[in-house]
This record gives structure tokens, sequence and C-alpha cells, in this order.
């Protein structure tokens, strides 16, 4: 790791065995191929307390709390809970979690299921059906369909939760005020806040997911 290290967030050579990492300004999670998480950094929310998680399969950080999800579809969660973001207790069947504004999960049969901050509403999500992925954004949470269509909820603005005639897509994300979708054919689509260019996307092609 390189940077600011105030908080000792890339105090991480000693780190071995690790399958996936995250970070979040200020301190960083390691996800060791045992299922166990080691953290360094910032912990004045106690989000780098994760010395006990084991049977680990994926983790997500978001600023002050840290969220892991297990083997067996149950998720846990540390650190800042001021709005419930870490009130994932009960959770079951996840296959997939992202952290933002709110923590959201979702489940092997499509159905989605947040807890976090609700001011716009982007906790809305208990009658979304038929999805394979999730991206939580800042204030929006964005679902992708089996079918490659694109739902979103919460906070519009900029106008990133227009995304209803999207199709053929295969991959999204949620930004704080913006959302990106990777399509099928390689192109590219983007909606919302535009200040800094970061939906400039339309002459994007042959574009991939990771290893693909």
């Amino acid at each position: 790791a390189a940077g600011d290290n105030d908080y000792g967030q890339c105090d991480v050579s000693d780190w071995t065995d690790i399958v996936a990492v995250e970070t979040e300004g200020s301190y960083t999670v390691g996800l060791c191929r045992d299922g166990t998480v080691v953290a360094a950094g910032d912990n004045d929310y106690g989000q780098c307390d994760v010395s006990d998680w084991t049977d680990i399969v994926a983790v997500e950080t978001e600023g002050r709390y840290t969220v892991g999800l297990r083997r067996d579809g149950t998720v846990v969660a540390t650190g800042y809970n001021k709005d419930g973001q870490c009130d994932v207790t009960g959770w079951t069947d996840i296959v997939a979690v992202k952290t933002g504004g709110c923590t959201v999960g979702l489940r092997r049969n499509g159905t989605v299921v947040a807890t976090g901050n609700n001011e716009y509403g982007q906790c809305n999500v208990s009658d979304w059906t038929d999805n394979v992925a999730v991206s939580a954004g800042s204030f929006h949470t964005v679902g992708l369909r089996g079918d490659g269509t694109v739902v979103a909820t919460g906070d519009n603005e900029y106008g990133e939760c227009n995304v209803s005639d999207w199709t053929d897509i295969i991959a999204v994300y949620a930004g704080r005020y913006y959302t990106v979708g990777l399509c099928a054919d390689g192109t590219v689509v983007a909606t919302g806040d535009n200040r800094a260019g970061q939906c400039n996307v339309s002459d994007w092609t042959d574009i991939k997911m990771p290893y693909e």
C-alpha cells in the first residue's frame, strides 16, 4: 500500500495469504484465504474490529463501517451504526453485499434487502425481484435484473436513477451522484452528475469485466 498513512492504513506489509482487499480512505481491510479478516488504520468506530470473523467470503467497507459475507449466506458488520447500516443480524441466504449510504444484500432468490440511511428512499428495495447484482451509492441503490434491465431507488437530483430504459446490461455501479452500466456488447452507459466528466463514456467500446 502507498499513500496517506496518518492512521496506519498502509501498514499491511506483514499481511499474507490475502485474496481480496477493500479500502475506504482511513483504513484497509483484507480477506484471508482461510476466511478470516485483517484490518489496519482508523478504528474510531470499531470498523477494524474484525479479528474474530471467520468463514468470510467477501468484505465491503464504507467510511466508518465494515461488512462481511459469510459462506453460509449470513452477514456480519462492525463500526458506525447511527443509521442502522450494521443491522444485518437475521439476514440469510445472501450471495452479495454492497455498502454505500446504506447496506444492501442480494439474496439467492433475486430479492434484495437493505438497511441504514433511508432519507432518500435508497432502502426501498423490498419489492425488487429477479436481481443478479446490486450496487449502493451514497444516496441511491441500483439493481441489475436477470433480463439485463436495471432498477434504481433513492435520490434522483442529478438523474442518477434514470435507468428504466437501459437494456442488455451485465454490470452496474452506483457512484455518489451517478450510475454506470456495462452493456453486453462492451459499450458503457451512464447517467447522473457529470460535473467532473464521470459520465462521458459514450465512446467507450470493448469494455469487459475483470478476468473476462
